[in-house]
């Protein structure tokens, strides 16, 4: 099992035609004790299959919490980096190491650590889209789930540095009267809404709700209807008496937004990109159900984290978590 090669970053063996990939997932499974958590950025057939389907608070909720001897996280790096630093003792998995995160990448480990050296006598919140170095160097992890609470946590006078992302960091500091000092860092996918193609479609769908991510820019939040993290944008559109809505965060989330509301349309906010009518994270996309099956089935790649570095992650890590529990979040 461990002779296969993962040297381009996941398993490239072929899969026979006659090979039912969503029975065989399902076989593996339960033969293993494997549990196969999903991002809701991920692709829909993804989605279906997995035990559990959220945000990353969510999964690292999940992950915290489960009896499987293996976890399969279908997301991102920085996902199974957490799941393993919760669950060090249980074999943690990923379909691809090369589904990255520009945010993450946004934000080298040593700079950072510069940083927070260079600011002395600051609290140190990182949101949980960085690598487990970053997190290392972390007071209190956060997701946009629970940003807004946490930061709130700390008395108002608290100085704090907040990284990576500059428009989440912006918006909290918005709405809480805060003044972090913010890392210059962002999402490619969040960066990329076009203003004027919004407003096209509000033109098309003048009775269409907007939402959008706490990670957009400005000018795109202002017009948004509802601002939340995807878990609170899917929400917010099921409670809704709305049937339209203009979405403004990666469309991989307009699956689970159908899927509950069949009777509702969400329409994907779109990129500058002219080519593109819908703004998908490439990273996110480069987990498959061929992947999936071959990681069960292999066993790998495997996310590994530096004990001494997962050591110091897991304390801010679990003081989101333990914060987020008593906030009922």
């Amino acid at each position: 099992m461990n002779n296969v090669d993962i040297s381009k970053g996941y398993i490239d063996i072929p899969v026979g035609g006659d090979i039912d990939l969503k029975s065989e997932i399902n076989r593996l499974r339960k033969e293993k004790n494997a549990i196969i958590l999903a991002h809701y950025y991920q692709s829909g057939d993804i989605q279906d299959i997995a035990d559990f389907v959220g945000d990353s608070l969510a999964l690292a909720q999940w992950a915290s919490k489960t009896d499987a001897s293996i976890i399969v996280l279908c997301g991102v790096h920085f996902m199974g980096e957490t799941a393993k630093i919760l669950c060090p003792d249980k074999k943690v998995l990923v379909p691809d190491l090369n589904a990255g995160c520009s945010l993450a990448d946004s934000c080298p480990a040593d700079d950072f650590k510069k940083f927070v050296r260079n600011n002395p006598g600051y609290t140190v919140i990182s949101y949980v889209n960085t690598s487990a170095a970053v997190k290392a160097v972390t007071d209190v992890v956060v997701t946009s789930t629970n940003a807004r609470q946490i930061v709130e946590s700390f008395p108002t006078e608290e100085k704090i540095i907040f990284g990576p992302d500059r428009n989440l960091g912006n918006y909290i500091n918005s709405i809480t009267g805060r003044n972090m000092k913010l890392w210059d860092g962002a999402c490619h996918v969040h960066e990329e809404f076009s203003l004027e193609k919004i407003l096209d479609l509000k033109k098309q769908y003048p009775d269409a709700l907007i939402l959008a991510h706490p990670e957009c820019k400005k000018v795109i939040l202002m017009l948004a209807d509802k601002i939340g993290s995807t878990a609170a944008l899917l929400k917010y559109a099921t409670e809704s008496s709305a049937k339209k809505f203009i979405v403004a965060t990666e469309s991989g989330i307009l699956h689970e937004m159908k899927k509950s509301n069949p009777d509702k349309t969400f329409i994907p906010a779109p990129p500058n990109d002219s080519t593109c009518a819908c703004n998908e994270c490439n990273f996110m996309r480069l987990n498959t159900m061929k992947k999936l099956y071959l990681t069960l089935k292999y066993e790998l790649p495997e996310i590994k984290v530096d004990k001494d570095i997962a050591d110091r992650a897991v304390l801010p890590i679990k003081k989101m978590l333990d914060i987020s529990s008593k906030l009922g979040l």
